[in-house]
């Protein structure tokens, strides 16, 4: 495991702020791709190559948001229960990187990290392993000392059956997914937690801490069919992923989300209102919606290995999903979500889409590997596959790159972090303020 530096060894001279200037407004080094020449974005949209996996680490899969850094999770092939890979691997592996795509430090963590979601209030990412099974939760602190950075929770009251999933901090409470669930006696109807609370107790020191779980929704919960208005009683099978809906979405803005991925269903919480269910045309993974026409929506292309970003003129409320590659309509396919039908149309092709961010704001200009927009969106999809391998981390901890103002979550909505940097170039001052707009509770 590669852990990031402690607060006080982040601290650097001037002389080396120029460096971060040149990361900050170059988009990456990495060159051409069959994932970026594949991909085609409707007129108005680019997309940008930001990164490619670390040597070493496949299938990134989620992708969350903490301050001014972005973590992303590489799986490496392990089990959804925590089973290793064929190459051996047992450890997920989470890559922090500047919002351009510059690594900077890594930590390894065993089993198959499957959620991940910021809590800015006591600055750590969560991260949920096995999904199927043998699951449990790490809390990863960049600013800690690097003994303290990562941390082991194992869980109390996870009876569903399965595992965790999606995590997401919000409203000053940490939310898991109930995911896998066992079925009933007939094998046909769930009637477990679907989703849980979260309360984190940590150990002393060279101890597990301990997470105990409260359920809030169950597999057949009564909801109102977004569509028709109709009572029904859910079954749920496969709650997944999650996020919170930004205030500026119509009709559901505020509300918390749950995706029933098998079930082609989204699930609509409010406080203590009754749930609602959107019945999708197809499945779909993680969901991320744009709060303004201009920023960057970040793409994690897990067959292919690739950080993507893509900029444009977004349609305020629009509801964007990434459709996995086992879907029976749309595989790996960048779709959008009409939140009145359930429909969900193509908008780019990937090898295999899976964790989805937008930040409102662009990108800096100048740098990154770019494929021309297109007045249709594209049909073919890459085919590459991300090698497998066992993890180690691998990626080495920056140390001109101090830590910006650190704060965000895992949901969306609209939060200013201003910073600003002296840099001194060639004997003269140069003053840069920084700010960013994106995703917080």
């Amino acid at each position: 495991m590669t852990s990031r530096p402690s607060s006080s060894r982040r601290r650097t001279a001037a002389a080396s702020a120029a460096s971060l200037l040149t990361a900050a407004l170059a988009v990456g080094t990495v060159g051409p791709s069959a994932a970026l020449a594949a991909t085609s974005v409707p007129a108005g949209f680019t997309v940008t190559q930001l990164a490619a996996g670390p040597s070493g680490l496949s299938s990134p899969d989620d992708i969350t948001r903490l301050g001014e850094h972005l973590f992303i999770a590489y799986q490496n092939g392990v089990g959804s229960d925590g089973k290793p890979s064929t190459k051996g691997a047992t450890k997920s592996v989470i890559v922090e990187y500047t919002m351009t795509g510059q690594k900077l430090a890594s930590w390894a963590v065993v089993g198959k990290v499957d959620g991940m979601g910021a809590d800015s209030a006591h600055q750590r990412v969560l991260a949920s392993v096995n999904e199927d099974g043998n699951s449990s939760l790490y809390s990863v602190s960049p600013g800690a000392a690097s003994a303290a950075q990562v941390q082991h929770f194992g869980y109390q009251g996870l009876t569903q059956g399965g595992g965790t999933d999606s995590v997401l901090v919000t409203g000053g409470k940490v939310y898991i997914t109930a995911s896998a669930p066992a079925a009933d006696a007939d094998g046909k109807t769930y009637s477990k937690a679907a989703l849980y609370t979260a309360t984190l107790t940590p150990g002393a020191a060279g101890h597990d801490g301990v997470v105990a779980l409260t359920p809030v929704l169950a597999d057949n919960a009564t909801a109102t069919d977004l569509v028709t208005g109709k009572s029904v009683k859910l079954n749920l099978s496969d709650p997944d992923s999650s996020e919170k809906v930004p205030a500026a979405v119509p009709g559901v803005g505020g509300d918390f989300l749950l995706d029933s991925q098998g079930d082609k269903q989204l699930v609509l919480l409010h406080g203590s209102a009754t749930p609602k269910v959107l019945n999708l045309s197809t499945q779909v993974d993680d969901t991320a919606f744009a709060t303004k026409r201009s920023g960057t929506l970040y793409v994690v292309d897990s067959a292919n290995n690739k950080l993507l970003a893509i900029t444009g003129h977004f349609t305020t409320g629009q509801a964007f999903t990434s459709v996995p590659k086992d879907s029976d309509t749309l595989p790996g396919t960048l779709g959008t979500i009409d939140l009145a039908t359930g429909r969900v149309s193509a908008f780019a092709s990937f090898g295999s889409p899976k964790g989805l961010l937008f930040v409102d704001d662009t990108l800096p200009a100048g740098g990154g590997t770019s494929a021309s927009p297109s007045a249709s969106s594209a049909t073919a999809s890459a085919t590459a596959s991300a090698t497998d391998t066992s993890a180690t981390g691998s990626a080495s901890a920056s140390s001109t790159a101090p830590a910006l103002a650190a704060t965000g979550s895992s949901g969306t909505g609209t939060l200013a972090a201003t910073g600003a940097a002296v840099l001194l170039l060639g004997g003269a001052a140069v003053f840069l303020t920084r700010r960013r707009v994106g995703r917080r509770s």
